[in-house]
């Protein structure tokens, strides 16, 4: 497992179509091996862009802190 930590953001389509963001923590144990910590949003967008947009101004994302599948 890679040892430099996951961008916070990553923005997913679900089974229906819709983009869903979820945000993401890592925290590195006393062995210096990284814990990921998820928290889906209950929001829906049409698309990655609207999702990517509402990240900025709801949570403060910044670019380079998105990911995808």
């Amino acid at each position: 497992m890679s040892r430099i930590p996951v961008a916070p953001f990553l923005i997913a389509k679900d089974d229906e179509g819709q983009f869903r963001i979820t945000i993401r923590s890592t925290r590195f144990n006393s062995q210096n091996y990284p814990i990921v910590t998820s928290s889906p949003q209950p929001e829906t967008f049409k698309s990655a862009t609207a999702a990517r947009s509402y990240a900025k101004q709801k949570f403060g994302a910044e670019n380079g802190q998105f990911s995808s599948r």
